[in-house]
């Protein structure tokens, strides 16, 4: 199958139009099962080293649970406030929205058992296998109009022993989804300010 120039610029729609979207932004509506599966079937065509496809995704529905982990967010982040003390704009951020959204996804690697082609000299290769997956994931869901975070300030095992997750697995992300008020027309974090938008002389070398 070939695709088309317009197919091409959809795309590039797509991709400059994803958001990381925090709680302030989600708002109380479900999402549909079948839109939800579509986004997980992009997820797991994502490339993986081997073919070895070494994804699950953990979908966070239990309001006790997210509680957990909300609390176990705040311990994190008022340590992380500490490192950015004297910055204004730190504590005006929110960073997540792990109660606010439809559903949490803990989304893990699992660790190999065998010898995984590919993987025998650069071992996080798998890792960075989900971490497409998680890409994927994170497009499809914007095609479908479905916000996602990715919440970072959390300690992987304190999360999997609130899911109940074995240590064959480790946690790679943990995201948040759902139905958005809007869509910022740039990242938060450059409309506050935080970083500028690298241009691509800035970050391509040629050797």
């Amino acid at each position: 199958m070939k695709y088309t120039l317009r197919d091409a610029e959809l795309l590039q729609t797509i991709f400059s139009s994803r958001r990381d979207v925090r709680g302030n932004r989600f708002v109380d509506a479900p999402i549909d099962d079948e839109v939800l599966r579509k986004i997980l079937e992009a997820a797991i065509s994502a490339p993986s080293v081997g073919f070895s496809q070494p994804w699950k995704f953990v979908i966070v529905q239990d309001h006790a649970k997210r509680e957990e982990i909300y609390e176990e967010f705040v311990r994190e982040n008022t340590k992380a406030s500490k490192l950015f003390e004297g910055n204004l704009l730190y504590d005006t951020l929110k960073l997540e929205g792990i109660k606010e959204s439809a559903i949490n996804i803990a989304v893990l690697y699992k660790k190999p058992t065998k010898t995984v082609l590919g993987q025998t000299t650069q071992k996080k290769m798998g890792e960075y296998s989900v971490v497409c997956a998680i890409q994927n994931l994170w497009l499809m869901a914007r095609a479908y109009n479905i916000g996602v975070g990715w919440v970072s300030i959390l300690r992987a095992k304190k999360v999997k022993k609130i899911l109940g997750i074995g240590n064959e697995y480790k946690l790679i992300g943990y995201l948040t989804l759902g139905h958005v008020n809007e869509f910022l027309d740039e990242p938060e974090l450059l409309k506050l300010g935080w970083e500028n938008k690298k241009t691509i002389d800035e970050v391509v070398e040629w050797v």
